[in-house]
């Protein structure tokens, strides 16, 4: 009968130690699952979502805002107080506000759908596009200058700013200088319209 005890209490022990083991280890998984989250896939997650969002950026402007679309280094949102579309890069970024459930949804271990094209869409393929469609701009810079014009052309890392009035046309008449532009100096840019 004493042995019969001994051995259950071993088995307890032994069982207890084996489920203390098991429950370090799925923490240490769960830590290491979430250390490989990118800000880019948590973005995605809120895009999906539809999740209100304040940006904060590094010019130190706050934006509230609904996210419309996800790039590989950029994203697109919709500002709330005004129907047009702004692009900003991720680098551009100092925090993103959300309510505590949005944020822990971001967390979830689940397969997101993929974006196709705009996975691989980086800030220069945007831009080569809104040059090419002559869409006029907004742009801040990271200095706090505001720009308005039409992109002539965008590189691998800079883009060709033709600046000119607002509601003008980008004529040569209308052209007041031209600028280039790190992509590394923009804080946003911004359509007239929610086309982009």
């Amino acid at each position: 009968m004493h042995w019969d005890r001994l051995f259950e209490d071993l088995e307890g022990q032994l069982a207890a130690e084996w489920e203390a083991e098991r429950a370090v280890l799925d923490a240490e998984s769960e830590r290491l699952r979430i250390a490989r989250l990118s800000l880019r896939t948590r973005l995605r997650v809120l895009e999906l979502r539809g999740a209100p969002l304040t940006l904060r950026l590094v010019d130190g402007e706050r934006r509230s805002v609904l996210l419309q679309a996800v790039g590989a280094d950029w994203i697109a949102v919709q500002l709330q107080d005004a129907p047009t579309a702004m692009i900003v890069p991720l680098a551009a970024l100092t925090s993103v506000e959300t309510h505590h459930g949005a944020l822990l949804e971001t967390l979830e271990d689940s397969p997101l759908p993929s974006d196709g094209l705009r996975d691989r869409m980086t800030l220069g393929f945007l831009l080569r596009d809104l040059a090419r469609r002559r869409i006029p701009l907004h742009i801040a810079l990271r200095d706090g200058e505001t720009l308005h014009g039409t992109i002539d052309r965008a590189g691998s890392d800079h883009l060709d700013l033709a600046v000119h009035d607002a509601g003008e046309a980008r004529r040569a008449a209308a052209v007041r200088t031209f600028r280039i532009v790190p992509f590394d100096a923009l804080v946003w840019a911004r359509t007239d319209s929610t086309a982009i």
